[in-house]
Formats: structure tokens, C-alpha cells, sequence
């Protein structure tokens, strides 16, 4: 009797284990439900990613630092502020991995929105 999985295994690695990227997102969005949590997390996590690259400018460019460390810092308090109007603590309490899959569920819901606005016809507003 062979024993059949649902989908292919990948091999294991720190980051990501035995899960697949939609996997790891499904289980991001399951704590993410609340509409006030998902927009502080739309504007939170693209902050704390900007900041990151930020903080290689900032010594070639005087006081610059304190934009690197604002993003950082506002973006990180919209997600607490996201998840206290979720009443969950955030995934990454559990575990660390997380922190690796917010940037992802941001992307695909990018992604996402925007097919959305491509799919819809374009109507002109000039003869309504």
C-alpha cells in the first residue's frame, strides 16, 4: 500500500519545514481575519520592509537614520495595534518563522487586488 500525499514534499529547511508558501499564508490569514488588523498590516509590513534597506543609506547620508528607524518603528506598532483589534497575539509568538510570512501574504494580496482591478472592463465615466 503506497502512501499518498496531497501534494508533492519538498525538502526540509529551516525556514519553511515540510509547509508549502500557500500553507504558511492560509495559516497567516486564519489570524488575520479582522478588516482593522489587515489594513494596519497593509500599511505596516511594506513600512518595516522599506526600512530595512533604509538603514544601508543611512550612514552615507546624514540624519537619514531617523527615517529608517520612524518606518521601523510605525510599522511595527501597526501591527500590534492590527492584532489588538484582533484579539490574537501575533503568529510569530509561536514561531519565529512567521516574521518571513507577513512580506508573503502582503505580496499575494498586492497581487491579488490588483488582478482584480485588471479583470474588471473598463467603463468611461464621461457619458454616464
Amino acid at each position: 500500500m503506497s502512501d499518498s500525499k496531497p501534494f508533492q514534499q519538498k525538502p526540509s529547511d529551516p525556514i519553511s519545514g515540510d509547509r508549502f508558501s500557500d500553507d504558511w499564508i492560509a495559516r497567516y490569514e486564519e489570524s488575520h481575519k479582522d478588516p482593522v488588523n489587515r489594513l494596519f498590516h497593509t500599511f505596516g509590513i511594506p513600512m518595516i520592509v522599506l526600512s530595512i534597506p533604509l538603514w544601508l543609506i543611512a550612514p552615507f547620508m546624514r540624519g537619514f537614520w531617523k527615517i529608517a528607524v520612524g518606518l521601523f518603528l510605525t510599522g511595527w506598532v501597526f501591527q500590534f495595534v492590527g492584532h489588538a483589534f484582533e484579539g490574537r497575539p501575533p503568529e510569530f509568538f509561536k514561531d519565529w518563522r512567521f516574521l518571513f510570512v507577513g512580506l508573503r501574504w502582503w505580496l499575494k494580496s498586492r497581487r491579488s487586488a490588483s488582478l482584480s482591478l485588471l479583470s474588471q472592463p473598463l467603463k468611461p465615466r464621461l457619458f454616464r
